[in-house]
């Protein structure tokens, strides 16, 4: 039981309330002592006045004065003239003297436990008021047993007061914690549960009724997130689908793109100038295309093949990407520029660079012809201490806002309308598998920056090779 949070609850309200009663109990029975002792005073008082009243009283008479009064002695003072009114034999020394015209509340408190304290059984003075203006001061002696005893009973009564007052109030309460807490919190588990057993299922998603406003926020949170869960599940569901797909049709066009480099083969040997000066860049390009084919299937399979490192001339590279991209911009009003080197040369996989470079450029000439306006893109290449670096630039209208903000992320990061968000995901992870890094430098109304870096450090090239 104390395991649960309704049995915890209920076992801290009892020792919370018994916490209470107790700092009640203590002043309490302090005012019981207080009051006894007065009552104790305004007895003697009154039988004391017999005694003024007629001087003829008879000892048997006096004692049973006293003991109706539960006292020993009684004085009186009474215009500055002190007066034994009742007296019998005091059965041992007087223990201690209590004034209780000048008490204060923590003496008090502190006299009232040392009787329960002490089990001996004493004699000793009070002083108090007399009742009614009946003199200056009346004292009394008595014995501390009675006192004791009646203040033990008192004590009883209110610890068995207590006890029930405890167990009532912690039923109501229990029983108040487990319909406004525990039952929706119940509910609550029972919905993670089924969610839990059928995620895609969007029916299992919580509805939220909590009355309680932090279950019902509580409820809310959960619905958030599992809506959200439930979306990315089934997000996945048509990525894997379509991942799928794209190995299948990655897999035909491997195929097909070796029966056309068989064709360019068997055409390379014509003696047409044009065609002798662009078969090179033909074969070249349905390499790298039965490449990019071979590399989705990988992809398809989580896989992308380790970078195969190797000394590349930067400059050849990015003036094959430039060719193929002017070609491909046809009559279109786009000029193209690089700032390389020529002697800049990194170590990396000459083929995956390629793809890179290709798909940053690829994309700034295809933002540019879709504005219908002129524009300039152009490729630097430059080298610190540390790293290499690549800048691909462009004039176009800048990125949309939901590209910056899922860039680099499959499918989400579409720069283009009806994109798939492949080309920078892949480029990305290009590029860190060099060890190095692809950044969005800038991207606004004047154009678009990227930048790969590749680091120099041999630790890292090794890792990466």
């Amino acid at each position: 039981m104390l395991k649960t949070l309704s049995g915890r609850f209920l076992v801290l309200t009892i020792i919370f309330v018994m916490l209470a009663e107790v700092l009640i109990f203590v002043p309490s029975v302090a005012r019981f002592r207080e009051d006894y002792l007065t009552e104790r005073l305004a007895r003697a008082q009154i039988a004391s006045l017999a005694l003024l009243s007629d001087d003829m009283v008879t000892p048997e008479l006096e004692a049973e004065l006293l003991e109706n009064a539960d006292v020993f002695n009684v004085v009186l003072r009474r215009d500055e003239v002190r007066q034994l009114a009742l007296s019998s034999p005091i059965p041992q020394p007087i223990f201690a003297t209590f004034d209780m015209r000048s008490s204060s509340a923590p003496m008090l408190i502190i006299d009232a436990l040392a009787v329960l304290i002490d089990p001996e059984d004493r004699i000793i003075r009070v002083i108090g008021h007399p009742v009614q203006d009946g003199g200056l001061l009346i004292e009394v002696t008595m014995a501390t047993g009675p006192l004791r005893a009646a203040m033990y009973e008192y004590g009883l009564r209110v610890l068995v007061l207590s006890a029930v007052i405890s167990i009532l109030t912690a039923a109501l309460l229990f029983l108040a914690v487990r319909a406004l807490l525990l039952r929706p919190i119940a509910g609550v588990v029972r919905h993670m549960q089924s969610y839990a057993a059928a995620p895609e299922d969007a029916r299992s998603i919580i509805t939220p009724a909590a009355r309680v406003t932090e279950l019902r926020e509580a409820e809310e949170a959960l619905r958030t997130m599992q809506t959200q869960l439930t979306g990315a599940l089934r997000q996945k569901e048509r990525l894997a689908q379509l991942g799928g797909a794209v190995a299948r049709v990655s897999h035909d066009l491997r195929n097909i793109l070796t029966s056309a480099q068989l064709f360019a083969d068997r055409i390379e040997g014509s003696d047409d100038p044009m065609v002798k000066r662009l078969i090179p860049k033909l074969l070249g390009s349905i390499s790298r295309a039965i490449s990019l084919a071979e590399s989705t299937l990988a992809f398809g399979r989580a896989e992308e093949p380790p970078p195969t490192l190797a000394r590349v001339q930067i400059a050849g590279l990015i003036g094959d990407v430039i060719d193929a991209e002017r070609l491909a911009a046809g009559a279109d009003d786009l000029s193209f520029g690089e700032d390389v080197p020529a002697g800049l040369t990194l170590r990396a996989d000459s083929e995956q660079i390629y793809r890179v470079i290709s798909n940053l450029v690829r994309n700034a000439r295809q933002a540019i012809v879709a504005t219908g306006k002129p524009g300039e893109i152009c490729v630097r290449a430059w080298e610190d201490e540390d790293s290499w670096w690549i800048s691909v630039t462009d004039t176009g209208p800048g990125l949309p806002p939901k590209a910056r903000e899922h860039l680099f992320q499959p499918f989400q990061g579409a720069v283009k309308k009806g994109g798939s968000g492949l080309g920078l995901a892949i480029a990305a992870e290009l590029v860190r598998g060099h060890g190095g890094r692809l950044d969005l430098r800038r991207s606004d109304d004047r154009g678009t920056e990227f930048a790969i870096c590749l680091p120099k450090a041999e630790a890292v090239l090794q890792a990466a090779e």
